[in-house]
């Protein structure tokens, strides 16, 4: 069987023209030659595709068939094609991207939808890491480009840009002894909090520690719904606080000591020595623009 993308194409464009003339004309050909590509087709497939009894041909049961798989041959043919003069103009084939769950994830989806209508051939790959584990893995090269809260020492191999403010909240339980009465500093340290925790042991982790005891949980959405249980105290963005379903039983507490908003720095990293083609350099780019957009809003909600 030696089946032809012309083939292929005469099929198509007759069942979708509706005419083997009107796919001639479609096609820029003879009505002859597609006439005659398709009958080459039903010989090496076994099969009529078109019933010619009538003044237009209309697809058999089989032709019906056969036209979907035809359409999915075509349509790969040109992403293969895609591909190749995506690399040609040295595009990367595949992009892996860390992000903090500090980001804002009601921004991603707008811009990843321009990333895949401007880079439809670059396979996406998103990690959803904490804090520094977001700069080792960029740092170690198993992410193209990183989105992390501020690191007090970032290292000396990464770039960074600080795209925007992130303020986090103390929130607790309804029923949690902080929800009573308006909140000293020093009431903080005697009562559970509960704390973010990256995979590695860097200083990162203890940044926010307040209280004596600790537990850490490596999920923002988690440690919510340990605070809706009242099992302790927490430093939450104002986003995840609004998207948990645990929202309606928290409580953000009446501080003495300030206006309750701790604002944390989100950046932008990528290893100095690696090169970036065309996707990441115009992801970073945007990255960048999203990012303060969506923070600036963030903020002015918090």
């Amino acid at each position: 069987m030696t089946l032809s993308l012309e083939q292929l194409q005469a099929f198509v464009a007759a069942a979708e023209a509706g005419s083997f003339s009107a796919a001639a004309r479609r096609l820029r050909k003879a009505q002859s030659a597609v006439s005659t590509q398709i009958a080459n087709l039903e010989i090496d497939l076994g099969v009529a595709l078109f019933h010619r009894a009538g003044r237009v041909p209309s697809l058999t049961p089989a032709g019906e068939r056969l036209l979907l798989e035809a359409r999915v041959v075509l349509d790969r043919r040109e992403h293969l094609i895609g591909v190749a003069r995506s690399l040609e103009r040295g595009v990367e084939n595949r992009l892996v991207v860390a992000i903090d769950e500090l980001y804002p994830e009601h921004a991603l989806g707008a811009l990843f939808a321009a990333f895949a209508r401007r880079f439809p051939h670059v396979e996406l790959e998103l990690l959803f890491p904490l804090m520094e584990d977001v700069s080792r893995l960029v740092r170690d090269g198993a992410a193209d480009l990183g989105v992390m809260w501020r690191q007090e020492v970032l290292p000396p191999e990464l770039g960074f840009q600080t795209i925007g403010w992130v303020p986090l909240k103390l929130v607790c339980g309804r029923e949690h002894p902080l929800a009573k009465a308006r909140v000293e500093w020093e009431e903080l340290k005697r009562h559970r909090q509960i704390l973010v925790a990256a995979r590695g042991d860097g200083p990162e982790k203890r940044r926010l520690r307040v209280a004596a005891e600790v537990w850490w949980v490596e999920s923002h959405w988690v440690i919510l719904e340990m605070v809706k249980h009242g099992i302790g105290w927490a430093f939450v963005s104002d986003h995840v606080i609004a998207a948990s379903p645990a929202a309606p039983d928290l409580v953000t507490p009446d501080l003495e000591f300030d206006e309750g908003d701790w604002p944390v720095a989100l950046e932008l990293v990528w290893h100095k020595q690696r090169p970036r083609g065309p996707a990441a350099a115009w992801l970073r780019e945007r990255f960048a623009a999203a990012g303060r957009e969506a923070l600036s809003r963030v903020a002015r909600r918090g």
